[in-house]
């Protein structure tokens, strides 16, 4: 009789090598999936399907889901000029996505009944893939031993090594995640608000103390949205963001700390290393300013925001999420053209854009000089009617300039929340302020 088959998220670490001998004990037979969004070397890779091997799975399956990663995250990502926190460029969190996307498919393929992930009850990765396994194979049981056993690392490695497996080496006192969009590095400092990791503890980038004492300038091209060459050089999107990274960690950029919510309630806190993702979000933004419109900025921006929000927090399959994707791919027609950036000791700075959707028409007129679109005598006119509100509401409430507020007529009631309207001529003239009198209010 065929044992049930449970198909498990697999990276060759202790909590997931832990979870198939458990899996088998509870009656399954396993097979392991490990999904490559970025972090993994081909060395990497084998030492994975070596270590299912030896862990007893009944097969192993490698996928490639750097490509996906691209196609279905990383492009709205940088169209969205997406910065959780206005700092963190989602390194790990859309990974899981696709990772649960792909064992989905290897499950689907062998008919499982089970779907396994070594999520522990604590992070938004078990919310991350539990949604999406529930989206894509509803009937598929989920399971996640470490969560439902409350398991610890030391009993993991008891476990393991009392059925005669290997214990992985302890890594250190940070736990690395390596991918297409950035590595993230938990634990350490980053558990105290107060403290910042070292230099060692970035694993990719140079310290920026240590960089290269002259800047490096670089030209960054995009086509509707998207970049596509650097330097003049056309490039596969794979290829230039590993281009990007290479340059960017070289001169100690995309460092950052991002403090926030987690989707449990929580509050959270990663150190990051993110050079492509930094030097792309931040030419684009740049390139964006230069060929859209105010509202279309505005409304892009405000949009992108929640799509961040909800990528982050594994909400991908909602249809608003298509709907936005959509507005964002409208938005990006016209974004195309360069961006010169320059990188020195951790500091991005962009020196200028070209498109030829430029915005910026000197024909038009040059700001704060000449104008050939309208006459003084518009001009002055538009400034009249632009300001009219405000110049309606003083009249109705009036205006103390001594604190800044509105100063409501409440019509002689005495509500003890408002204040009478104080009427002044248009022209206030100000007797000089007495030393004393000053230093009083300084003290107050």
């Amino acid at each position: 009789m065929r044992k049930p088959i449970a198909v498990l998220a697999f990276s060759g670490g202790l909590d997931t090598s832990f979870c198939v001998p458990w899996l088998q004990e509870q009656g399954y037979d396993v097979v392991t999936a490990s999904v490559d969004t970025g972090g993994f070397s081909p060395a990497d890779l084998a030492q994975i399907e070596s270590r299912a091997e030896e862990l007893g799975a009944l097969a192993h399956h490698t996928i490639d889901g750097r490509q996906d990663l691209w196609d279905l995250v990383v492009g709205y990502i940088i169209r969205g000029n997406v910065l959780r926190g206005g700092v963190y460029p989602l390194c790990a969190g859309p990974e899981r996505l696709v990772q649960a996307m792909h064992v989905v498919e290897v499950a689907q393929h062998y008919g499982a009944e089970a779907i396994a992930h070594g999520s522990t009850g604590a992070g938004n990765d078990q919310v991350r893939f539990d949604l999406a396994i529930r989206v894509l194979m509803p009937g598929a049981k989920i399971i996640t031993p470490i969560r439902e056993l409350g398991a610890q690392r030391t009993f993991e490695a008891e476990y393991l090594a009392s059925r005669g497996h290997a214990v992985p080496e302890k890594t250190g006192r940070y736990s690395i995640n390596k991918g297409l969009l950035g590595t993230t590095i938990g634990g350490g400092e980053t558990l105290d608000s107060w403290e910042h990791p070292p230099d060692t503890a970035f694993v990719d980038t140079t310290a920026p103390s240590e960089a290269p004492d002259e800047p490096h300038t670089l030209v960054l091209s995009f086509e509707e949205g998207l970049p596509t060459a650097l330097d003049g050089v056309t490039m596969p999107p794979l290829e230039l963001m590993a281009a990007l990274a290479e340059v960017g960690a070289k001169h100690g950029v995309g460092r950052g700390i991002h403090l926030g919510n987690t989707v449990l309630g929580l509050k959270g806190r990663i150190a990051f290393e993110a050079p492509a993702a930094i030097i792309a979000i931040t030419g684009h933004r740049e390139l964006e300013k230069l060929v859209l419109t105010k509202q279309q900025q505005f409304w892009k921006d405000h949009l992108a925001d929640v799509y961040g929000n909800m990528l982050h927090e594994g909400l991908y399959f909602d249809p608003v999420m298509r709907d936005i994707e959509a507005m964002m791919r409208s938005s990006q027609q016209t974004v195309t053209g360069d961006v010169r950036v320059k990188l020195f000791k951790g500091h991005i700075q962009v020196e200028g854009c070209r498109s030829p959707y430029s915005l910026l028409d000197r024909k038009v007129g040059t700001y704060g000089e000449t104008n050939s679109a309208w006459t003084g005598e518009e001009a002055a006119a538009f400034c009249k009617l632009y300001g009219l509100q405000s110049v309606l509401a003083k009249g109705v409430r009036g205006w103390n300039p001594d604190d800044g507020q509105w100063a409501i007529d409440d019509g002689g009631k005495d509500t003890g929340s408002v204040t009478p309207i104080v009427h002044r001529p248009s022209s206030i003239v100000r007797s000089p302020v007495k030393k004393e009198a000053h230093h009083a209010s300084k003290a107050r």
